[in-house]
Parts: C-alpha cells; structure tokens; sequence
C-alpha cells in the first residue's frame, strides 16, 4: 500500500478553511472565459456520451459539482474533507456528496460517464499522481472522459502555512510542468484528446493547464 499519511494535512487543512473558501473561491459563473468554456467542453461532452455518473473529485462545497448539474450532466461530488461536504450538501440539497479520497476511490471498476479534477490533485505528492490516476482509469466505463485541471510548474515544491484569509494550512502543494502530467495520464492508460496552458494574467504568478482525456473503448 502506498503511503498516504500526507492525506491528514490536507484534511484538517481545509477543514479549518472550508467557509473561508467557500466565501472566497469564485464560482464557475465568475471564471475567466477560457477556464468556464473548458468547464462547459467537458460537460457537453460527457453528456452527449451517456455513459454514467459524474464524479466531481475534489468538489470542495460544490460549485462546480453544481454548475455541472445544471447543464444536465448527472454529476455527484466528493471531498477529502467532512467540512467541505457539509457546506456543500448545505448549500445544494438536492445533489449527491461523499467523502472520500482519491487515492483509493470507494467506486466499483467501470462505472462512472467522467471525472472531474478540477484544481484537486495538486496536493498529491508526485510519486502517488499513478495511484490517482490508475484510479480514475479503474471507475471509468471504457470511452468515459476526464478533465483534470489545475496549477501547473516547473516542479516547484511549496510549503504555505497560512491560505485564505489568512487561516493556517499544513498541506503541501507540488507545480508539475504540464507535459509530465500529461505523461502520467497517458501512462495510467488514458488517451488525451485535448490540453489548454493559460499563462498568468498580469500580477498573478500561476500558470493554469486543463487536459481532456479518455478511457479507450475495449476492442
């Protein structure tokens, strides 16, 4: 088994930030157009395909658990965090949220349309990545899709003690340059159809990347 004793730092992390965040992460509606349109891309696609479920991998309160479902994609969320889930479960009653983790997704093989991972896996150290990403391969039906997005790098290893307003996190995030992630994907036996590299706006110092993926059809 792997070891993944970094999972309680993320945990109680965002426990402790969970209604800062909620107050301060935009919503999908609030996005920069190139960021809401992959968001739309992705839901688009899985619901033209029909092939399952939905599962929102990281949803945080679920924002973008919601926005999903609202285009009609059949979308349910999953967090690492209890407090998390609950403002998310608060605030969209009529969705379906879990806790859960990455690393060892509580789904059977071949059962779900997609997965989103949307600005969720960056806090999984570089050698687990196979790990989560074999699993989104062993839960999605053949020709299901992914979209996995997020903060991208050179390899950068950081160490915040303090996020969102200021409250203190234990979490370690690690900034992969785009490529390798994609080669991870493909080594975890996806098939990438599509990537988007946004270079920073003026005064912001992250670079964000989207990749689409999929499971291929057995022949």
């Amino acid at each position: 088994m792997p070891d993944v004793s970094y999972l309680d730092a993320v945990r109680k992390s965002y426990d402790t930030v969970a209604t800062a965040y909620f107050e301060r992460v935009k919503s999908p509606a609030e996005l920069d157009p190139l960021s809401r349109g992959m968001l739309d891309v992705f839901a688009e696609t899985v619901r033209a395909a029909g092939l399952g479920p939905v599962a929102d991998l990281g949803c945080g309160p679920g924002k973008v658990t919601a926005h999903l479902a609202e285009r009609d994609v059949p979308a349910f969320g999953m967090d690492l965090s209890p407090a998390m889930i609950k403002l998310a479960r608060d605030a969209h009653p009529d969705l379906r949220f879990g806790v859960g983790s990455m690393t060892a997704l509580p789904f059977a093989d071949d059962i779900l349309g997609g997965v989103l991972a949307y600005y969720s896996t960056h806090h999984t150290p570089p050698e687990l990545l196979p790990v989560v990403f074999g699993e989104f391969h062993r839960t999605l039906v053949p020709g299901g899709h992914v979209m996995l997005a997020g903060h991208v790098g050179v390899g950068q290893h950081l160490r915040p003690t303090q996020a969102y307003g200021g409250l203190p996190v234990s979490y370690e995030s690690y900034l992969l340059p785009p490529d390798g992630l994609a080669e991870l994907l493909k080594q975890a036996g996806l098939v990438l159809t599509a990537r988007l590299v946004e270079e920073p706006d003026e005064g912001a110092e992250r670079t964000f990347a989207t990749f689409l993926a999929r499971k291929p059809e057995r022949p």
